[in-house]
């Protein structure tokens, strides 16, 4: 009986032995586990590549994040922080770029300045010398002279002289500021409210732009665009920016639908006033491209303070390519100023042919 058992434990064992053999070699099909392995670096790999160049594209629209592109369709320009805003620790004027501007801080810095300075220092000295002069303790017994020809003659004619040659530049710096615009002038139309300007452009198809201050990051409500340093200075920068060309006369009329404002822009030396029921007119002219900053200076109510003025000054091919995008038209007489700038004629020609073409309909509709 042992025996038998003993036989039988071995045929199992072989059994168990042979079947533990045959399972031994099942791991090897695990080689179609890399058959994915290999596959995936085919599509993984090969999909980033192809969508690489697809992305670069969407990266272009990133520019309309610029205010001026993104809000009112207009270019884009770059701010330059020390000309058109008041700039930390700077004193005097702001920097000019038109040339009443020019010949008002020429006025200012050589004329006004220099006899404010020696008139001031003069009587100055005059008044020390008084006092230590004929004080009690070195003049005891005071003149009684009542009068003397000469210096009554000197005080009376001198400041005559200079106010005279003060006068004369002044009245011409006046004049200069109202002189009337030429026929070829870009009008602008700025209208104040309580508490924004409203822009209209009458001679390019009356188009209007609402101009509104920003608000920081932490005043803004829900859907409102927040002030980014692209767009200025906190409390000067507007949501939509006026447009004018450079190197063309500009003629402003201002006038207000409720109180009385005042349109302001230290670099173009200009502060008109704009008053309920009246037209007031002033014209200027941009030397320079660039964005300039201004305020409403004349106390319209509680939030006077909060109705900033920016104007983009551009090349005047790019103002026309602007009112176009806005809706509106260039008029021959407008857009003849610009081969005297000296650059790129070509657009505007573009622009004046677009306008001849569309002078003759509204000749005969007007005949």
């Amino acid at each position: 009986m042992i025996g038998i058992k003993s036989i039988a434990l071995a045929a199992g064992l072989a059994m168990l032995s042979a079947g533990t053999a045959n399972a031994a070699p099942q791991p090897a099909p695990i080689a179609p586990v890399s058959k994915p392995i290999e596959a995936a670096p085919t599509v993984t790999v090969a999909n980033p590549v192809a969508a690489a160049p697809a992305a670069a594209p969407a990266a272009a629209p990133a520019a309309s994040t610029d205010p001026m592109l993104a809000v009112d369709g207009a270019p884009a320009m770059e701010i330059d922080p020390k000309v058109g805003q008041p700039v930390v620790g700077e004193l005097g004027l702001q920097r000019q770029v038109t040339h009443t501007g020019n010949q008002a801080a020429w006025f200012h810095n050589w004329l006004l300045l220099p006899v404010i300075t020696f008139i001031s220092v003069f009587v100055l000295i005059l008044l020390g010398w008084v006092v230590v002069r004929y004080r009690r303790a070195a003049n005891p017994v005071a003149s009684k002279t009542s009068h003397n020809t000469v210096l009554e003659v000197l005080w009376t004619g001198v400041p005559v002289l200079i106010l005279l040659g003060l006068a004369l530049p002044s009245i011409g710096l006046l004049q200069a500021q109202y002189k009337p615009a030429p026929k070829n002038a870009v009008t602008l139309k700025a209208i104040g409210n309580q508490w924004y300007w409203t822009y209209q452009y009458p001679d390019h198809g009356g188009f209007e732009v609402t101009s509104n201050m920003l608000k920081e990051a932490n005043e803004v409500g829900k859907g409102e665009r927040a002030r980014t340093a692209a767009d200025g200075p906190r409390l000067l920068a507007t949501d939509n920016r006026v447009v004018l060309p450079v190197g063309v006369p500009i003629r402003l009329i201002t006038t207000s639908n409720d109180v009385i404002h005042s349109w302001a822009i230290a670099a173009f030396w200009i502060k008109l006033d704009a008053i309920p029921g009246r037209l007031n007119e002033t014209s200027f002219t941009i030397d320079k491209p660039g964005v300039y900053f201004g305020v409403c200076s004349e106390l319209c109510g509680a939030r006077h303070g909060y109705m900033p003025i920016t104007v983009q000054a551009v090349k005047p091919e790019v103002f026309a390519q602007w009112v176009k995008a806005k809706g509106g038209t260039m008029p021959g007489a407008a857009a003849a100023p610009a081969p005297a700038t000296g650059s790129e004629p070509a657009a505007p020609t573009a622009a004046d042919t677009a306008a001849a073409n569309a002078l003759p309909a509204n000749a005969s509709a007007g005949q």
